[in-house]
Order: structure tokens, then sequence, then C-alpha cells
């Protein structure tokens, strides 16, 4: 049953609004994710290129893959904002899906030219690298994506949007990669053995592989309609036993994330005495109590009267 929107009312326009400020919010820290690599992969390009660094050149393909997920984010983030039409009445948020797909294609592709490019030099030999210039490059590279990740990881968490979700996931994984860059780099300086550049590329890529596996995982959760985390079914199970004044039990609970939008329906059984508007009415608080919990939430109740069918009783 919808409920009624009326600016005043919890279930109403405060929602929408408050889920708007959201997903602004959300299209915003990916704009500005995506300027921040931009910057990053021209400054390891340069400095790669400078120092002869098979690592720093890797990290730099790796920004490029991190250019094109933060593009697909972003204009996920866009289509999935848009409301429900005609031929969408369940959202476009299933594109954020398509999002972390993308994201995981790029990484993967990325992990295998850089492996090309480390094997080349384990066969070959690496010429002389410029040290000084690729450590000072990495740690700015480190600093810089460990401030979008923990910013990115904060709004995926306040918005449940699952392209933010994986964007952050892989500028966790830049600071992994910025930290054995250097580490491999500082050992080249100390030993004065080149071997560990191209090793380190190696481990790179090892790790963009077990990241692009865990982007797969997470977009196949939504494509195939994954039930909400036990956190949140527990929420609602709690504001149904809330109620249990007023309903006596529930049934055919189902859940399902779309983008950030968490799609909640199921049968609440009801004296059969009480009007249509009584029922009406508390399923319309219950609607706006579960919203509450979950925000962004859009929730479908099915009111039955008791005709003795099973159900999982409020207690």
């Amino acid at each position: 049953m919808p409920s009624r929107e009326s600016p005043d009312s919890p279930g109403g326009h405060s929602h929408a609004e408050a889920h708007s400020a959201v997903v602004l919010t959300s299209r915003r820290i990916a704009a500005v994710s995506l300027l921040v690599t931009v910057c990053l992969l021209a400054l390891k390009l340069t400095v790669g290129i400078i120092s002869d660094s098979i690592a720093v050149l890797s990290d730099a393909v790796d920004s490029g893959t991190d250019l094109a997920g933060g593009a697909a984010a972003f204009v996920s983030l866009r289509i999935a904002a848009q409301p429900a039409d005609e031929d969408h009445p369940y959202g476009h948020g299933k594109v954020e899906a398509v999002s972390a797909s993308v994201a995981a294609t790029v990484v993967g592709l990325g992990g295998g030219l850089i492996t090309f490019q480390a094997v080349r030099r384990l066969i070959e030999g690496s010429p002389e690298i410029d040290v000084d210039i690729g450590l000072a490059a990495m740690a700015i590279a480190a600093v810089a994506n460990l401030v979008m990740a923990v910013l990115m990881r904060r709004e995926a968490r306040r918005s449940g949007s699952m392209a933010l979700t994986a964007e952050s996931t892989h500028l966790q994984t830049n600071v992994v990669q910025a930290g054995a860059i250097i580490l491999g780099l500082a050992l080249v300086g100390i030993t004065n053995e080149r071997l560990f550049d191209p090793i380190t590329a190696l481990l790179l890529a090892a790790f963009m592989a077990y990241t692009a596996i865990g982007l797969v995982r997470t977009a196949m959760e939504d494509i195939m309609d994954q039930s909400l985390p036990d956190a949140e079914l527990i929420a609602i199970e709690e504001v149904l036993r809330a109620h249990n004044g007023e309903v006596l039990g529930y049934r055919r609970l189902r859940t399902r994330r779309s983008g950030a939008t968490r799609h909640i329906d199921m049968e609440l059984i009801f004296e059969g005495s009480r009007t249509v508007m009584d029922v009406h009415d508390t399923s319309d608080r219950i609607e706006a109590a579960i919203q509450e919990r979950l925000p962004g939430a859009d929730v479908v109740i099915h009111p039955e009267p008791d005709e003795g069918q099973e159900r999982t009783p409020l207690r």
C-alpha cells in the first residue's frame, strides 16, 4: 500500500527531500573523485616516464582504469537518480551494478597490461630508475587516494550507493598499491637491485585481479536481487514488532536493492473487523517508520484480513 505523501507526513516529502540531498552529495563526491583521478593520472604518467619505473607506470595505468571506473560511477549515479517511469517502474538503480561491472572490467584489463610489461622487464632487464622522484609522486598519490577513499566510503554507507561503494573500494586498493610501490622503490634505492621494480608491478597486478573479482561479486549480488543484509531485515522486523498491538503478523516479506534504493514488500495480517481507513493509516505509519530506519526505501504493504493463514507473529 503506497503511503500518502504530504509535506507534513513522516513518510512524505521529508523522506524524498532527504534522499534527494543524499543523491546530490553522492554525485558531487563522484565528480571530485573524477577530478582527483585525472590529476593523479597526469602526475604518475609524467613521473613514470621521467623515472623509467615500471611500477610507477603501472600505477599510472591503474589510474587510467580509475578514470574509466570513476566516469562510469559518475554517469551511473546521474542515471540512477532519475525517477521511475513507465518503462522503468522500479527506477534506474540497477545501472549502478553495470557501473561496478565496468569498473571490474577496466581493473582486470589494467592488471593484464601491467603483468605483460612487468614480465617483459623481468626477461629483458630494467633500465636505470630515478627513485627519488618516483617516491615523491607515490607519496602524493597515497595521501590523495586515502582522503578520497575515506570521504567516499562514508558517503557510500550513508547513501547505500553500489557505485560509490565500488569506487571507494578501488580507491582503498590504490592506497595499498601506492604503499607497495613506495616499498619497492625504496628497496631499489637501498639495494640498487632494479629487479624489485617489476616484481612490485606484478604484485600490483595480482592485487588488481583480486579487486576486480570482488567488484564482480558485488555487482552480481545486485543483479540477482539478493535480499537485504541481515541487519536491515532485523530493522524491518523491529518496526513491525513495535506495532504488534495493531498487526497480527506478517508474511511474504521480500526485499532487494536497486542501486541506492531498497525495495521492500510484504503482507500484513489485520483483524477482519478493522475498517479500510484504519488499516490504511496503520500501514502508512509502518511504512514511514521503516523509511525512517532505512532512508530511501520503497515500501509496499499488502493488508490482508485474518483468515487463519500462516504468518510470522509479532512477539
